[in-house]
């Protein structure tokens, strides 16, 4: 959902590193095994982020999920981000230039598409609330109501549907408009109880096309959307 202003914002701010070269001293660390913490890592970079030959980005206008993440590259690697903030569109950007972090972040975004269809439910769950707090939203217009998720990658669309499958919940790809759509009030409902959107996730009150104009948790609109069915 963000890459346009992903490149837009990579033009205008270039952070100037070493490139090709770690912090004097500094061993990147490289979990062998896949932990909860490792998924929700790597499944972010796959989604809202950028894993580049010499860094991996991520980029949310949410503060929440910007300090998870952080949080977390600590916890797992131990490396502190370089920040930055785009005032005019309200994204945080954090980053890490580290040859050895992008390489193995590549190999791991990689290998997560083909563990996760097989991983336990817990960890299934954390990659789909990955994917629906990057790239999700809950829609309402007229009679329609939906959770819509957006991703340019197909194979990425499918693997989500299918991950759904598993918690039960029934959806629909849009090649057309490249998004995942859940309807019917059965799914939604199993959506909210199974998966859901991540705590503390706002929308963009002020983006032109928005229809709630002000600002609510994502979890909320959904509870808002299930409740107007009249039955």
């Amino acid at each position: 959902m963000l890459k346009k202003i992903q490149r837009e914002s990579i033009n205008e701010f270039n952070i100037r590193v070493r490139k090709g070269r770690c912090v004097p001293g500094r061993i990147v660390l490289k979990p062998k095994n896949w932990t909860e913490e490792l998924i929700f890592l790597v499944a972010h970079l796959m989604f809202d982020g950028e894993i580049q030959t010499h860094s991996c980005i991520y980029h949310n206008r949410n503060k929440v999920l910007i300090n998870q993440v952080a949080k977390l590259m600590m916890n797992v690697f131990r490396l502190q981000p370089y920040k930055w903030l785009n005032k005019e569109t309200g994204v945080h950007r954090i980053s890490y230039h580290y040859v050895e972090l992008a390489d193995y972040m590549k190999r791991k975004a990689q290998d997560l598409k083909k563990y996760i269809k097989t991983a336990t439910l817990p960890e299934k769950e954390i990659f789909l609330k990955s994917f629906f707090a990057d790239e999700g939203c809950a829609y309402k217009r007229g009679n329609k109501r939906l959770v819509r998720g957006f991703q340019n990658n197909l194979e990425i669309l499918n693997l989500v549907q299918k991950l759904l499958k598993d918690f039960e919940i029934e959806s629909k790809i849009d090649e057309k408009y490249k998004e995942i759509i859940i309807s019917r009030k059965s799914n939604l409902i199993k959506f909210r109880d199974k998966i859901n959107f991540s705590k503390g996730i706002y929308i963009n009150p002020n983006r032109k096309n928005s229809i709630w104009k002000q600002k609510l948790e994502k979890r909320e609109i959904l509870n808002q959307i299930i409740n107007s069915y009249k039955n």
